[in-house]
């Protein structure tokens, strides 16, 4: 019988690897999988490469993940924000590596991974610095059309978090609206895909039509449980 709900953040994350690619998503703070952030911390991996569209807010989530030093380098669209002191901090001292890449070419990066597209050619970023390798070197280019592209290549990783609004045993997961963002294309990209959910259905509960990520590409979810608060927010019980 297939059932891919694990008993805990820490049996779902067992085994991940020093060195690891890790695609975590979110979108500033919608859609982070903070307990698994906080479950990687736990678990101890070190010098990591971490995809997502930002590079952290505050200090928890993702932020408290650079600041345990447990990153070596950071691949996202929007590293600096107003309270995005953590990674500042790490790189001007030199000690977190950045890759910058457009949203658009990011999101589509990834996407080919998980599609089996080996490269793909992008007019964004053409006759800047981004159209240059992480070492400087310059990208190979190509008129098509009377137009100028710049070959971009997938981003492959070993393991995907991403947050969820509901699953079921088998992997199939449904979003929250904006929480959705960059989940879907990273599980496909992904060696391994954790998500958590809020709620776990029988089978067959989810409208065929309503899911987002099959199954297929999910290898275990974890059910957070969640309360209202008085303010009208929602909060991990206890």
């Amino acid at each position: 019988m297939i059932n891919k709900i694990a008993a805990s953040v820490a049996d779902a994350l067992a085994g991940v690897k020093d060195g690891s690619t890790v695609m975590i998503g979110g979108f500033g703070t919608a859609g982070i999988p903070n307990e698994l952030i906080d479950g990687l911390i736990e678990q101890g991996a070190k010098d990591l490469t971490v995809v997502n569209n930002n590079a952290g807010n505050g200090d928890t989530g993702l932020a408290a993940l650079l600041q345990a030093g447990r990153v070596r380098k950071i691949i996202c669209s929007f590293p600096r924000q107003a309270d995005s002191q953590v990674f500042d901090a790490l790189y001007r001292s030199g000690k977190l590596e950045l890759e910058l890449v457009p949203q658009g070419n990011l999101a589509e990066r990834i996407r080919a991974a998980g599609a089996g597209v080996g490269a793909f050619f992008s007019p964004t970023g053409y006759g800047t610095e981004l159209a240059k390798q992480p070492d400087g070197t310059p990208r190979e280019t190509r008129e098509i059309n009377g137009k100028h592209y710049v070959l971009e290549m997938p981003i492959h990783a070993d393991l995907a978090l991403i947050k969820a609004e509901t699953g079921d045993r088998w992997g199939n997961l449904i979003y929250r609206k904006a929480a959705r963002n960059f989940g879907p294309v990273m599980a496909m990209a992904a060696r391994k895909t954790v998500a958590t959910v809020h709620e776990v259905v029988e089978l067959g509960a989810l409208d065929p039509e309503h899911i987002v990520t099959p199954g297929i590409f999910v290898h275990q979810i974890v059910k957070i449980d969640r309360v209202a608060t008085q303010a009208g927010g929602f909060k991990k019980a206890a």
